[in-house]
């Protein structure tokens, strides 16, 4: 044993007991011109959410809730068509309100990546209205004369028309 690190005794391990350096492991230095070019790189792209896995989870959730009142109902032991039909109800009242069933961002794992990228999409959209920047914003705007009157006058044109 070298340091705490290796077999105490080589013997039935099938190797001849040295400790060699694992030199795969070690990184190059980064130059302070790769430093540079990150600076200058551009921010990283939002992945959008796919409205439709979305929408499939919160269905799959309606149907895991009509599956636990039936469960529920026939652990009472009253089956009937009159249950049938509540559950049927209960179905279509659930999937008219599926909003309700979006998921707390708190509450998300990292697995779901599309649920985690609505609840970035939609934190960026409440950041992006507090600090009222626009979807066509470009860095350097703000000191752009012209530009600004042009927003004036347009602003003022929609109060008009409004």
């Amino acid at each position: 044993m070298y340091n705490g690190i290796g077999l105490a005794t080589p013997r039935g391990s099938g190797t001849n007991g040295y400790v060699v350096r694992n030199i795969s492991v070690l990184r190059k230095y980064e130059s302070s011109r790769d430093r540079q070019s990150a600076w200058n790189a551009p921010p990283p792209k939002h992945r959008e959410p796919d409205k439709a896995i979305l929408e499939h989870e919160r269905k799959r959730k309606v149907e895991v809730k009509c599956l636990e009142c039936s469960f529920s109902s026939r652990k009472v032991g009253k089956i009937d068509e009159d249950e049938v039909e509540e559950q049927v109800a209960l179905r279509e009242k659930l999937l008219k309100t599926l909003a309700a069933f979006a998921p707390a961002p708190k509450s998300l794992k990292s697995s779901d990546i599309h649920a985690l990228a609505a609840a970035q999409k939609s934190e960026l959209d409440r950041i992006a209205r507090v600090l009222g920047t626009t979807v066509d914003y470009q860095v350097g705007d703000a000191f752009d004369r012209e530009n600004q009157e042009d927003r004036a006058r347009m602003a003022e044109q929609k109060a008009r028309w409004e």
